[in-house]
């Protein structure tokens, strides 16, 4: 998933630097939601394995 945030933040540069604002600024925007998605993902399985999964080994 992080490499699809990668993937659509270097769109988003290319597409910026060649002068086509809306799809630049699109593809920012799910670069920007596919890195917080992953972000979020990774604290909670984080998380459960410093609790949960402990417990159970």
């Amino acid at each position: 998933m992080l490499k699809w945030a990668f993937i659509f933040l270097i769109i988003s540069v290319v597409a910026g630097i060649l002068g086509f604002t809306g799809i630049a600024g699109a593809a920012a925007a799910i670069a920007k939601f596919l890195f917080f998605l992953f972000l979020i993902i990774f604290v909670v399985f984080l998380l459960l394995g410093m609790t949960i999964y402990r417990k159970v080994m």
